[in-house]
C-alpha cells in the first residue's frame, strides 16, 4: 500500500485541516516516520485530533498505522540496489522518471529553511570567519560534489575538495578549525569515511553543512545546518538530481553575495580561456 496513492484516493473527501496534515505527510516523510503526532499537527498547524482523523480517513488504525505505512514506504525507498534491480522495472522509463525527479527537486528545495539557507550561503561566502571550504561526499555524489567545488571555486579562493586516500584527506584537513567551513553530502548507506571525515571537521570547530537524506543521519548529527534531500530514483540506484538542485541554488546565491568580487575572477578566468583558444562554438 502506497501512502501517496491513498491521499490522493481520499483527497477530494478531506477537510483543509486534514488536507494541511496529509501535505505534511506527503512533503515530508522523516517527521511523520520517526516523530510524534504533536510535531506533525505543529508542521502542519493544525491540532493532533486532525491528524489522527487523517488516519482514520484514509482507512488506516490510527497515527501509528500511518507511521508504519511511512516507515514502510521509507525503507522499500532505501534498499540497495542489488535488490531494487531485481524488481519489475517501469512500462514508461521516461515518464516515470519525469515525475520523480520532479517530486525530488520540489520535495527538497520546499522545504529548505529560509533562515538555515541564508546562515549556509554566508558561510560559503566568507562571512566573518573568512576561512577555507572544506567538502567531502560519498562516492556515488562524488561527481555533484566536484561540479560544486569548481563553481565555487571560480567565485572564490580555498575551496578544498576531501578526496583521494585516507592519508591525502588526512593531510588535507588537518590545518581545519574554527575559521572554516565544511559541507558534506552523502545518502544511506551512508560512506564511513565520509562520516569519519565529518567528524573531524566538526572536532576541529569547522561549521558543518550536511546535505543527506534525512534529520537523523549520521551527518546531520554533527552538523549545525541540515538540508535533508529527495533522492527517490525510478531504476537501481537513488537521484541526485534534488541535491544538485540546492546546491545550484546555493552557488547562485552566494555568487550574488560576492558579486563585485566574483565578477573580477570569472572576468580573469574567461580571459585567460580566451587566450588559450580552450572553448568552442562550433
Amino acid at each position: 500500500m502506497n501512502v501517496t496513492t491513498l491521499i490522493e484516493e481520499h483527497r477530494d473527501a478531506l477537510s483543509p485541516a486534514e488536507r494541511r496534515v496529509a501535505d505534511v505527510v506527503l512533503r515530508d516523510q522523516e517527521l511523520v516516520a520517526f516523530g510524534t503526532v504533536a510535531a506533525v499537527a505543529s508542521k502542519a498547524a493544525t491540532s493532533g485530533a486532525s491528524v489522527v482523523r487523517l488516519a482514520s480517513r484514509l482507512g488506516l488504525d490510527g497515527f501509528s498505522a500511518l507511521q508504519a505505512l511511512v516507515q514502510g514506504q521509507l525503507s522499500r525507498q532505501l534498499r540497495p540496489a542489488t535488490e531494487r534491480i531485481r524488481q519489475p522495472g517501469p512500462a514508461d522509463v521516461v515518464g516515470r522518471v519525469l515525475a520523480a525527479e520532479l517530486d525530488n527537486v520540489h520535495g527538497t528545495l520546499d522545504r529548505v529553511d529560509r533562515a538555515a539557507f541564508d546562515h549556509a550561503v554566508r558561510a560559503l561566502a566568507g562571512g566573518d570567519r573568512n576561512g577555507q571550504v572544506f567538502l567531502g561526499s560519498g562516492d556515488a555524489s562524488s561527481g555533484v560534489l566536484t561540479q560544486f567545488a569548481a563553481e565555487l571555486g571560480m567565485l572564490r579562493t580555498g575551496v578544498v575538495v576531501l578526496d583521494g586516500s585516507e592519508v591525502a584527506v588526512a593531510r588535507l584537513s588537518a590545518l581545519a578549525g574554527p575559521a572554516d567551513v565544511g559541507l558534506v553530502l552523502d545518502l544511506r548507506r551512508y560512506d564511513r569515511a565520509v562520516v569519519a571525515n565529518g567528524r573531524r571537521l566538526a572536532d576541529a570547530g569547522v561549521a558543518l553543512i550536511a546535505l543527506t537524506d534525512r534529520a537523523l543521519s549520521p551527518l546531520s548529527a554533527m552538523a549545525g545546518t541540515t538540508f535533508v534531500v529527495e533522492a527517490q530514483g525510478v531504476g537501481p540506484f537513488d537521484s541526485y538530481v534534488g541535491a544538485l538542485a540546492l546546491l545550484n541554488a546555493l552557488v547562485a546565491a552566494v555568487s550574488a553575495r560576492l558579486r563585485s568580487s566574483a565578477t573580477t575572477r570569472l572576468d580573469r578566468i574567461e580571459a585567460t580561456w580566451r587566450a588559450a583558444d580552450a572553448l568552442t562554438d562550433d
